[in-house]
């Protein structure tokens, strides 16, 4: 089973002050579309959490990873930074059809920053995805579709597999 992991990047929900709203539904989600992933890890808001956070579910052997939380403009909102520093390559589709998406529920979700790309690891294992989503639930909701349609293609196309 692919195994996937799921990222919060939230102040308030580190710091216990908020019930991590948007994580539970992400693993949901990739448990039912038939991912091994367990509950959601929380982090505080910065690139140097979200980059250690990446790189640690990397190690545990993810292969696909989705950020919620940290892709707007406010001072603490730097998930696209941290995940930059992780990042082989870009897939710009992705986070593009993400914020297509939140711009047509919302104006505001045209604001979000998140990224969407690779990592390439060793040649045994293959590489990853990673995608940031925004952190409230319904941006969750929607773009967790966007995500699954292509996960298990870019996941094949990294360990080799044909076009």
């Amino acid at each position: 089973m692919t195994r996937a992991a799921v990222i919060t990047v939230s102040d308030r929900s580190a710091a216990g002050q908020r019930e991590d709203a948007g994580g539970p539904i992400a693993v949901a989600a990739l448990q039912a579309a038939g991912f091994s992933c367990d509950t959601a890890t929380v982090v505080p808001d910065g690139a140097d959490s979200v980059e250690a956070a990446l790189r640690a579910a990397l190690a545990a052997g993810a292969r696909l990873i989705v950020t919620t939380g940290g892709t707007g403009v406010g001072p603490r909102d730097r998930t696209p930074e941290g995940t930059a520093r992780v990042l082989t390559r870009d897939l710009p589709g992705i986070a593009d059809e993400l914020r297509r998406l939140g711009a047509a529920e919302k104006p505001a979700g045209m604001l979000s920053r998140g990224l969407s790309g690779v990592v390439d690891v060793d040649e045994g294992r293959g590489g990853a995805l990673v995608v940031n989503l925004p952190g409230s639930p319904a941006a969750v909701i929607s773009g967790i579709p966007v995500v699954l349609s292509v996960a298990r293609h870019v996941i094949d196309q990294l360990g080799g597999g044909d076009h």
